[in-house]
């Protein structure tokens, strides 16, 4: 009994109990009703977490989760980030439009956009286009310095477009940064996850629902909760 009400009085001196959901301690997350966080346990990371949540009677809930693979060289500031790194940027992006070499999964109300023999992502800084979707690569976007989308049938059978540098893109901080379907290993700077955790992330999505994207880790400078 002495035991009893010396760890009950601990948990009220201390507020011990179970940890408030992760969005919950998250600086922002988006102002939506849904979130994906991407967590990694630390910045040399090519491993980590994935989880969608969904903002119920103002509680958040998971409603699915996965293993994630991150940069072949871990994860970076996204205001730090150079391109060519394979580092995955952290920060909190929305999520413009999905795409795809395969079909929208059945429940898919995001705008999807089919990938074409012709469709490219133009990542050449001195393009006009750079980190946008062009339809036939423009004079002024090198294709050595590009993406034919339709090169990576796996990896892009399903995709999240991120708002990461792509309102108003800075030429050279990073292009065509994705959450896509896992390919053989870690990624060039891209999140991504196994295809059916793809095909449930789109089937859940709702465009009206503001869903966001937060990248981080668990602490430090870029922990996911500063975002």
């Amino acid at each position: 009994m002495v035991l009893a009400a010396a760890l009950l009085a601990a948990i009220a001196v201390t507020g011990a109990g179970p940890a408030p959901p992760l969005p919950a301690r998250m600086a922002d997350t988006g102002g939506g009703s849904q979130l994906i966080t991407a967590e990694a346990p630390d910045l040399r990371s090519t491993t980590g977490r994935v989880t969608w949540w969904d903002l119920r009677g103002g509680r958040w809930v998971a409603a699915g989760s996965a293993d994630a693979r991150f940069g072949a060289r871990g994860l970076v500031e996204g205001t730090r980030r150079e391109q060519g790194t394979s580092t995955t940027p952290t920060g909190l992006f929305d999520l413009p439009y999905a795409f795809g070499v395969a079909a929208p999964p059945a429940g898919t109300s995001y705008r999807y956009r089919r990938v074409t023999q012709a469709s490219w992502w133009c990542e050449d800084t001195a393009s006009r286009s750079y980190n946008r979707w062009v339809e036939g690569l423009p004079g002024d976007c090198r294709a050595g310095e590009s993406e034919r989308l339709a090169d990576y049938p796996t990896q892009y059978a399903r995709a999240l477009v991120t708002g990461y540098n792509y309102e108003r893109p800075v030429r050279g901080r990073g292009a065509g940064i994705f959450l896509h379907v896992n390919g053989k290993g870690a990624t060039a700077g891209c999140v991504s996850v196994p295809a059916d955790a793809m095909r449930r992330i789109l089937a859940w999505a709702d465009p009206r629902r503001s869903p966001h994207l937060a990248v981080g880790t668990r602490t430090g400078g870029t922990a996911i909760t500063r975002y």
